[in-house]
């Protein structure tokens, strides 16, 4: 594929539609699938880390969703102009010992002229809970689409 629609420049329907789109992407935890959404050179900084190009995006998901188990999504649109979009997400997951995680995070991100994101800045800190404090259970149901996250 050579275009993701929408395209920009975005509105906030578009805008929308481009992160809710992300997050069912991610929820599939399909690093082939996910790294479709991306120019084949698209740049990241993911926490610590840099990562260039479809091949190291896919081997970067691999590993995360090897180590972050059952891993579920939750993104939020934060604002938008022309190409860039703001979007602020939270997802759980648990390690193989067990421990789940809420982590909390913020990306920017800038698309090409054919709706293919170029780069991708992401800023998360992870928090550990009981699995009793969950609220995120794989992807989100369709009667809750458009519904703001919880901050806490």
């Amino acid at each position: 594929m050579t275009s993701r629609p929408p395209f920009p420049p975005f509105d906030e329907h578009t805008a929308a539609q481009k992160v809710q789109a992300a997050e069912d992407a991610w929820n599939t935890r399909d690093p082939e699938r996910v790294a479709l959404a991306y120019t084949p050179d698209s740049v990241w900084r993911n926490r610590d880390r840099h990562v260039v190009g479809r091949d190291q995006i896919v081997a970067f998901l691999t590993e995360k969703w090897e180590r972050e188990l059952d891993y579920a999504l939750r993104k939020e649109l934060w604002g938008f102009r022309g190409n860039r979009i703001a979007v602020r997400f939270q997802y759980e997951c648990h390690d193989r010992q067990g421990q789940w995680y809420r982590s909390y995070g913020n990306e920017l991100w800038e698309f090409t002229d054919d709706g293919l994101m170029r780069r991708r800045e992401a800023s998360i800190n992870d928090h550990p809970i009981d699995a009793s404090q969950r609220r995120i259970f794989g992807p989100r149901p369709e009667s809750e689409r458009g519904l703001l996250l919880p901050v806490f």
